[in-house]
């Protein structure tokens, strides 16, 4: 089974030994690539729109969760939706794949009704728009640069994990200029992610297109790019949202 987290396409593949053969064999890569990636779009889209009516709903009950010990599944849930999805998907059946997924983004959903307790919501629907055109312009440079962005693929990664370990310190130290700092680098990181990850997704698909993997690749991909989605809202959030 190929891999479906190596970004680099396989040489060569699917060639034809005549120029007319190259061009249709190019011309339906490109249609199916077009069905592939806008399958990933509406899988993420639909899954941040579940997100944003969990949110919704709860929002009336968000204070009174945050002070009971459920906070501790609401915030820690995600989490484990995401390892579970992503270590499972050789051994998950492509169905129950797409069901942790939806589970996962109502449970996020759960998580981000807390921020209407802390910002406006004014605030939260202009962070929101401004995010998704953010998304919309990084994931169609992704998509569509001819610069290899798989080199920054390591550096980004560390990023996250530096955002990670300076979020935990911040938690005992409480300094705002850290947290700032912190914010201000998370959005940096995620828009570079988000442009990172769709070229990723792009490439994987000539590597498992007529493989039993693909479905699974299009919920992958869908979590991918809602990460980085999510993510960079909450950090854009934190230094663009006007508190209540």
């Amino acid at each position: 089974m190929a891999n479906w987290n190596d970004p680099q396409p396989r040489k060569g593949f699917g060639a034809s030994p005549s120029l007319d053969g190259r061009t249709a064999g190019r011309t339906t890569y490109d249609a199916g690539l077009r069905r592939h990636m806008l399958s990933i779009y509406n899988y993420m889209a639909s899954g941040v729109l579940l997100s944003g009516i969990v949110a919704l709903l709860f929002m009336p009950y968000a204070l009174q969760m945050m002070q009971s010990p459920i906070k501790w599944l609401v915030m820690l849930a995600p989490l484990g939706f995401v390892f579970a999805i992503s270590g499972g998907a050789n051994r998950f059946s492509e169905g129950t794949l797409k069901a942790l997924y939806w589970a996962f983004a109502a449970v996020m959903g759960l998580s981000l009704s807390t921020i209407f307790i802390i910002y406006t919501g004014s605030s939260i629907a202009v962070t929101f728009f401004a995010t998704a055109a953010a998304f919309a312009g990084l994931s169609l440079y992704g998509y569509t640069t001819k610069k290899d962005l798989s080199g920054f693929g390591t550096f980004l990664i560390m990023g996250v994990v530096g955002i990670l370990i300076a979020s935990l310190v911040n938690m005992f130290v409480g300094s705002s200029a850290l947290q700032m700092a912190i914010s201000v680098l998370g959005v940096l990181i995620f828009a570079g992610l988000t442009a990172y990850d769709t070229q990723m997704l792009k490439n994987q698909y000539y590597q498992l297109q007529g493989t039993d993997f693909i479905g699974k690749a299009v919920v992958l991909g869908a979590l991918s790019l809602y990460l980085d989605f999510i993510n960079m809202f909450q950090f854009l959030l934190s230094f663009m949202g006007q508190r209540n």
